[in-house]
């Protein structure tokens, strides 16, 4: 029988092992093994990548590699025993098993105990590893081998619970010692009941990586790597072994190596036999499918009170046939149940991305822009070819997100509903960093190293010559050895973090699926696998993302409601409005969703956008695909007049008309796939995928004869085709949908509309909802003054935690609304005291003290607020405040002061202070809020600049 490896390590056992999941599969293939087990320690978090590795080989016609999905199960007291399950029944007990000891713990840790593994350790092969096993890369020597008591008991009880699942697995140490150790070991499982089985324990899938694991046994541990001492790798020996070499290694006790094949067949799950279960969201009296289309129905009334035209109407009819073949409708309903929670909480939201191209999204009100708009590819969002789930994203507002996250936890129960993980992995500078660190460079070298590298930064990405320009040696030996281990590293996962938002929800147990651990943010739980991974084992999962624009729109219409008496939503606005285009015109958008970039600002007064479309393209075309595929210039040299926009075909025609014969969007990449080369829908989406992602297998060149073919056979240039083909390449990855740019386009109109016609109620929502955007504060502040908004000082005796509109009435002129800072502009003051001030103010504050005495506030915050100048309205300058807030004794009277005390404030005579000049008021603005109201910092040196 041949042998087969039941216990991997990759590095998802985090800084412990050497090679990814994808490099164990490839080297087991390469070994002729024919079925490997990944266990990671108290984790699962690597193996649906080992899974979708050996699928792959299989699919490309390379040996079959079947990945026994496994997990090395720690114990708090040190016991350790590799579980495979038989089955599935088995693999939901594993996964409740480690939820249950992660979920007990902080993120990142695990509390197990042996109770917990006899309760749930039905239906698995366990091998039980040796006490004096080194499992890990240990962090202290190894103990001899002894037959503990303890250790004993713990197996006893296994085996007596579990006949016939348990043995003790036989590792070499490479010691000189394994022919003894091995035979005590077949003795001890004698005594005890259970068979020896082997295995090579590796955590390398080549010896090359001996190196790279003492890096991260020495990050792990905080030490550099000369002082790891026993605690580096004697050799490079922990390596993956074929059957030829265990038998070497096993000589003999080589029926040891032979049981590891039963032990494999008796451990058949496969991932490929989970069974994903939406949660059926059927409501009494119909089915799913009845429910979607009645509200799909109702929806299209709604959003069409006209009648909705043939076009739209025959597209939803196609777009629920197909989701109704694929059972997609549960999913749909979730999120339009989603959708509507949030509404009737009056949390503005909105949905973008790919599924803007469904009808049906519009109309249950997940999506807020017409399909109609754009070039409809409903396969760009489902396609039935494709067989892979939808991937609806909603955004809502950033500060109310955290209600949708709970409702749905509230809803489905944490059993049922979690977060993706994000792998966070080594890139450039945390690589430089921590290898420089382990490898024993200075800190200062480090840091040099680390200030060579922009972005992501990535293999090769110091070069010698910029290591020449920091003065280094690039011949050096050890720092030759730190760069080849940092471009080795790249790439490696670091740990687990949590999705922006991407939930997985199920109708059965979702921690019988996969295991479910603590988040590191308070009530979040997550799930160990990423967005690729459930991709992979097309797992459903809805988007539940933020944006800080929709934010400020839904504080923007609250004002304008509160103030002006119009209620307003995204779908009610004023559209096409010629005022607004102007401004745009002009790049008057700062604070603009999307358009207030200075790149942005740069391309409005050249791009003139005079209709919704415009911003579409507007949104698009600043994109580093569009501008790398040379598009832009084009574009307008035809939007300009300058060279005319011509089309080969009619159907071509149609496809790029709106954009002027460029195409600046992923859909008219397929639709031109599709017209001008008869790709069918499903070839253009993997035309798309092949141009979107590296992840992805197919290569451009696989499409490139199929699109020139096509298209010359449909009589079109050669040249001409080989441009398309040319234009499609250049924006590969970079290229926004059409329908994810007129999503985003929506909310470009809705603020630019707000701030045309409210600027005040504009800025003042914009402050309201920092931080986000470009612009700071003080900007924002100065280009509302710009557009003639009054802007009043924060006052203690009208300001509110939030900045608000307020009535101005002056002489001889019109009431008119004015922004009033407020004490969140103060740098120091919490919401908190705030809250506790305004609720105390009653009739107003008179003194300082006042302040102090109501509200409860210590002296600490009322200096913040004399900072501030917030007390001018009592006649307190403000030095004067700030004496008076200084004088409250926040503890026991001083004996010194004994006589001079009334009450629990010093009472002293009164003091003169000289007043501010202007500059000095500036500064401490600006010290206190970041702002000033006073004048700007440049009109104070404008004398002296132009006497100079």
């Amino acid at each position: 029988m041949p042998f087969v490896e039941l216990s991997t390590l990759t590095n998802f056992t985090f800084l412990t092992g050497a090679s990814h999941p994808e490099e164990v599969i490839v080297r087991a293939a390469e070994l002729g093994m024919p079925a490997l087990a990944v266990a990671d320690v108290n984790s699962v978090a690597g193996i649906v990548r080992a899974h979708t590795k050996a699928r792959e080989i299989a699919r490309d016609g390379g040996p079959t590699v079947r990945l026994i999905p496994a997990a090395r199960i720690v114990l708090t007291d040190g016991f350790q025993a590799t579980c495979l399950p038989r089955d599935r029944a088995a693999w939901g007990r594993l996964c409740r098993l480690l939820s249950l000891g992660q979920l007990r713990a902080p993120k990142g840790q695990c509390r197990l105990e042996l109770a917990d593994l006899l309760d749930w350790g039905e239906g698995m092969e366990m091998l039980v590893l040796p006490p004096d096993q080194r499992l890990t890369l240990a962090e202290a020597p190894p103990a001899p081998m002894g037959d503990s008591s303890r250790w004993r008991g713990h197996v006893r009880a296994l085996a007596e619970r579990f006949a016939g699942q348990v043995s003790l697995a036989l590792a070499p140490r490479y010691d000189g010692q394994d022919a003894d150790r091995f035979r005590q070991l077949s003795d001890l499982a004698a005594r005890l009941g259970v068979p020896p089985v082997a295995t090579a324990l590796p955590f390398l899938h080549h010896g090359s990586r001996r190196r790279l694991a003492d890096v991260l046994t020495a990050i792990r541990l905080g030490v550099p790597v000369d002082r790891l001492g026993r605690r580096a790798l004697p050799n490079n020996e922990g390596r993956l072994r074929s059957e030829a070499e265990m038998l070497r290694i096993f000589r003999g006790h080589e029926a040891t190596v032979h049981r590891s094949s039963d032990v494999a067949a008796r451990a058949a799950f496969s991932l490929d036999e989970l069974r994903y279960e939406y949660p059926s969201e059927n409501a009494p009296g119909e089915t799913a499918s009845q429910r979607l289309a009645r509200l799909a129905e109702e929806g299209l009334r709604w959003r069409y009170p006209e009648g909705a035209p043939s076009r739209v109407r025959a597209q939803m009819a196609h777009e629920l046939a197909l989701i109704a073949k694929l059972a997609y409708e549960p999913y749909f309903l979730t999120v339009h149940d989603i959708v509507a929670f949030a509404r009737s909480r009056g949390i503005l939201c909105q949905g973008r991305g790919s599924a803007a191209n469904s009808v049906v999204c519009y109309a249950l009100g997940v999506t807020s822009v017409s399909p109609e708009i754009g070039t409809m590819v409903f396969e760009r969002f489902i396609s039935e070819a494709r067989n892979e789930p939808p991937d609806i994203d909603v955004d809502f507002e950033h500060e109310r997100r955290e209600e949708v996250i709970q409702h749905i936890y509230d809803r489905y129960g944490r059993h049922r509903a979690g977060l993706c993980a994000t792998v966070i992995h080594y890139r450039g500078k945390r690589a430089v960093r921590e290898v420089g660190r382990a490898m024993g460079l200075s800190q200062d070298t480090v840091a040099a190293m680390s200030s060579q590298i922009w972005g992501w930064g990535g293999p090769g990405a110091i070069t010698d010559q910029r290591l020449t320009e920091i003065g280094l040696d690039p011949k050096d030996r050890r720092l030759r050895q730190t760069m080849r281990l940092i471009d080795e590293i790249q790439g490696f996962p670091r740990h687990l973090s949590q999705h922006v938002g991407g939930f997985v929800i199920t109708e059965g147990r979702l921690d019988e699926l996969c295991p479910v651990e603590n988040a590191t943010m308070e009530d979040r739980t997550i799930i160990p696998w990423d967005k690729d991974d459930i991709d992979s084992l097309k797992i459903l999962k809805v988007d539940i993302l933020a944006l800080g624009m929709l934010s400020c729109i839904r504080k923007a219409f609250d004002l304008i409601e509160r103030h002006h008496q119009q209620r307003l939503t995204l779908a009610t606005l004023p559209p096409e409005d010629p005022a607004t285009y102007a401004m745009l015109c002009r790049a008057d958008s700062l604070g603009v969703f999307q358009v207030e970039s200075r790149a942005q600002m740069n391309f409005l007064p050249r791009m003139r956008p005079r209709c919704f479309y415009d911003l579409v393209i507007q949104v698009a075309i600043i994109r580093p695909g569009p501008i790398q595929g040379d598009m832009v210039h084009p574009f307008l040299r035809r939007r300009n007049g300058q060279e005319p926009g011509s089309f080969p075909s009619d159907d071509l025609g149609r496809v790029l008309g709106k954009t002027l014969g460029v195409p600046l969007f992923q859909e008219q990449a397929m639709q031109i796939a599709i017209v001008g080369a008869g790709f069918t829908p499903e070839e253009a989406d993997r035309l798309r995928r092949s141009l979107a992602t590296f992840k992805k297998h197919g290569s451009v060149s696989e499409f490139h004869d199929r699109f020139i073919g096509g298209m010359l056979a449909r009589g079109y240039d050669e040249d001409f085709a080989r441009r398309c083909f040319a234009q499609i390449e250049g924006f590969g990855s970079y290229g926004f949908p059409e329908s994810h740019a007129a999503s985003f386009a929506l909310l470009v109109y809705a603020s630019a509309w707000i701030k045309r016609h409210h600027p005040g109620i504009f800025a003042c929502a914009l402050l309201n909802s920092q931080p986000m955007g470009f612009y700071a504060p003080a900007q924002i502040v100065r280009d509302a003054r710009e557009h003639g908004v009054v802007v009043l000082p924060p006052c203690i005796n009208a300001s509110h935690w939030d900045n608000v509109m307020e009535w101005l009435t002056r002489p001889g002129q019109p009431p008119d609304l004015a922004l009033r800072l407020g004490f969140r502009q103060i740098k120091g003051i919490a919401e908190e005291e705030a809250r506790w001030i305004v609720a105390a103010r009653g009739n107003g504050y008179q003194a300082v003290q006042d302040v102090w005495r109501r509200a409860g506030v210590g002296p600490a915050v009322l200096a913040r607020l004399a900072e501030a100048d917030a007390f001018a309205v009592l006649g307190l300058s403000r030095r004067e405040a700030l004496w008076a807030a200084e004088a409250l004794a926040p503890g026991p009277a001083l004996p010194l002061f004994s006589g001079d005390i009334e009450g629990e404030a010093i009472v002293e005579p009164a003091v003169q202070f000289r007043e501010m000049t202007l500059g000095e008021a500036v500064v401490e603005d600006y010290l206190a809020m970041r702002l000033t109201l006073r004048a700007h910092p440049m009109a104070l040196l404008r004398p002296v600049l132009d006497a100079a």
